[in-house]
């Protein structure tokens, strides 16, 4: 059965450093067999048909094919359309009020659970917050990520310690749930 995927590149565009055009990642996608292949901004998500069905073992091929032909390594998740759409619904936080910068979805290869940020001080933030979901963390920051002091901490290597994680703001969390859509 053929579904519809958004592959999630971690950190590439960024500041001038490690450089993927998006047309030569559409090019790369179709090589390795994918259909439908778009991507939406220069910062890393493509969306493309497969009817492989194993998320991690596309996103490891993915990798894989990216390090070959650019000489770099990125993380890659793959999600699919259910999925995004499952992540968009079960926002914690009021989407519909606030700007799509004040809020974004950390995406983790991996489940995670309230122990692994337990650290995290959180009164010491507001009124910025955070919640977890299924392989997911919502994070609402009024002033935006680039001000953030809550996502300073989250995205410490100690609190994400064996994950990949990667995080869009909302425009494009409901963007990849239409671009993955019937």
């Amino acid at each position: 059965m053929t579904k519809t995927y958004a592959a999630l590149l971690r950190g590439i565009n960024v500041g001038g450093a490690r450089k993927l055009p998006m047309a030569d990642l559409r090019a790369l996608l179709e090589e390795l067999g994918h259909g439908g292949v778009r991507t939406h901004l220069q910062s890393g998500q493509a969306v493309f048909t497969s009817g492989h069905g194993d998320e991690d073992a596309l996103a490891a091929e993915l990798t894989q094919a990216i390090e070959q032909r650019f000489g770099f390594l990125v993380d890659v998740l793959v999600r699919d359309h259910a999925y995004l759409r499952a992540v968009a619904e079960a926002c914690p936080f009021p989407a519909a009020d606030l700007e799509p910068k004040q809020l974004h979805a950390t995406y983790f290869s991996a489940p995670v659970d309230e122990e692994r940020f337990a650290s995290v001080d959180r009164a010491a933030f507001l009124p910025e917050d955070f919640r977890l979901g299924d392989r997911v963390l919502y994070l609402y920051a009024p002033n935006g990520l680039g001000r953030s002091k809550l996502a300073e901490v989250l995205s410490r290597p100690r609190v994400n310690k064996g994950l990949t994680a990667t995080t869009r703001n909302w425009n494009t969390v409901t963007r990849l749930v239409e671009l993955t859509g019937p």
